[in-house]
């Protein structure tokens, strides 16, 4: 690939003064705020943390004392095959920090237990997302991210969060330089309370990123061949990393969650199984029966009218979640197609957790869901013993102790939900909506108590 002839000019004079921008900021605040640098792993976060990394090298020792944490959010819906590349280069970096003496420290987040994928598919019965009804977002990406920057803000008051976001064109680079060479206005003020964003490289044009990322190896080892590659087979963008609704979520064609039914077409899984990786396949066609999936009437069921799901334009509204019957057949899928890839790819590739698993079966539970068990369906499949029958011990010994207390069908009804409510907020170690759950139930009580 033959690169124009500005690529001379970029090298010489756009990355020294890119560089030295990244050292005043750094050296600028008498009580300095800690940095949280966005790391996708895809090309402009790469680019952004060369810069950094390659600039704060030139600072003396003595005044590399702001905390520089690289956060890397995995949704647990991550492409196997990014997580595996992303996973060897925050290894690298880690090692690379601590043999340098740089002030990288590398975070990675993750959903809670209660807010995964596939906890809200299959154990709650989310339909899959689309436009209309992205429950994702927020779940996978923003809550995780913005929970580390809310304790760093309560350790530190403030932080610095810097992002490998970039303006689609540049015609204005030269004034947003004088701009930027004023010291204390390259920030902006972030969503969250006293979270600022820092963008070194918003003004940078795409061809350049890839100019610099082939000219310039990552200080951490290696090179970026691996990277270029990945972008080459898949035909692919990368994800940014999301902190909050404003951020721009993944275009048509980019590197992401491979359950994502946001895009019409997984271009990029296309692209790294046309490019060899045929192991992917299965995911593909799970990927795909999630989007189909959701647009089929009989997997959803009529739920109350505080339960409503959004829907495809033109469906009904009150469609709602999916049916036992549905979750137990994409559950099977998942296992399945687990146990196929884990064939090829070693059992360390796991699309869905145990504790996913047992969150499940926990959910299906306290919604009368008795018909599927998910150890029967692990078991039938992975020829297993799985055996999750002490917790269905315990909850028949707690409904026999309920009925010998309260006889009054209603009541006993009542208190069960109640409990089990209780139970699934403990489990999941959150709170939120524990007290709207029980008024729901208060006042389905009251109402069958009128009728």
């Amino acid at each position: 690939m033959v690169w124009p002839n500005t690529y001379p000019l970029f090298m010489s004079l756009i990355t020294p003064f890119i560089e030295q921008e990244i050292i005043d900021q750094y050296l600028y605040d008498d009580n300095p705020r800690p940095w949280i640098i966005g790391f996708s792993g895809g090309k402009d976060s790469t680019m952004l943390l060369q810069l950094v990394w390659n600039a704060l090298k030139k600072v003396p020792s003595e005044l590399l004392t702001r905390e520089v944490y690289i956060i890397c959010n995995d949704t647990m819906v991550e492409n196997p095959h990014i997580v595996d590349f992303i996973n060897r280069t925050l290894a690298n970096i880690n090692v690379a920090a601590s043999e340098q003496s740089m002030p990288f420290i590398v975070r990675q987040t993750m959903p809670r237990l209660e807010e995964t994928f596939w906890v809200n598919l299959l154990g709650r019965g989310y339909p899959a997302p689309n436009n209309t009804f992205r429950w994702c977002t927020e779940r996978l990406k923003i809550n995780p991210t913005t929970q580390f920057i809310k304790s760093k803000i309560d350790e530190r008051g403030e932080v610095i969060i810097l992002l490998g976001t970039r303006s689609a064109e540049s015609s204005n680079r030269a004034r947003s330089i004088k701009k930027h060479a004023v010291k204390g206005q390259r920030l902006r003020k972030h969503v969250l309370p006293n979270a600022y964003v820092y963008a070194p490289i918003k003004d940078i044009e795409t061809n350049e990123v890839w100019q610099y990322l082939q000219q310039v190896p990552p200080p951490w080892g290696g090179t970026n061949k691996e990277l270029v590659t990945l972008y080459r087979n898949a035909n692919s963008g990368d994800c940014p990393l999301v902190i909050d609704d404003t951020t721009p979520s993944c275009g048509q064609s980019r590197f992401g969650c491979w359950v994502c039914t946001v895009v019409k077409k997984d271009k990029s899984m296309e692209g790294l199984i046309l490019n060899g990786e045929e192991w992917m396949y299965p995911l593909l066609d799970l990927r795909d029966e999630l989007a189909d999936g959701r647009n089929v009437r009989e997997n959803r069921e009529i739920f109350r009218r505080h339960n409503r799901f959004k829907s495809q334009e033109g469906e009904d509204e009150t469609w709602g979640a999916y049916t036992p019957e549905y979750r137990a057949k994409i559950l099977r899928m998942v296992l399945e197609a687990q146990k196929e890839v884990q064939e090829t790819q070693g059992e360390s590739l796991q699309l869905i957790t145990h504790q996913e698993l047992i969150a499940i079966q926990v959910i299906w539970y306290r919604d009368g869901i008795l018909k599927y068990k998910v150890a029967d369906i692990y078991n039938s499949i992975f020829n297993a013993h799985i055996d999750m029958s002490k917790h269905e011990e315990k909850f028949r010994q707690e409904e026999e102790l309920l009925r010998e207390v309260f006889t009054d069908e209603d009541e006993f009804e009542f208190i069960q939900k109640s409990l089990n409510v209780l139970k699934t907020k403990s489990l999941m170690q959150r709170k939120r909506g524990l007290s709207n759950d029980i008024e729901n139930l208060v006042e389905e009580a009251i109402n069958k108590k009128k009728k």
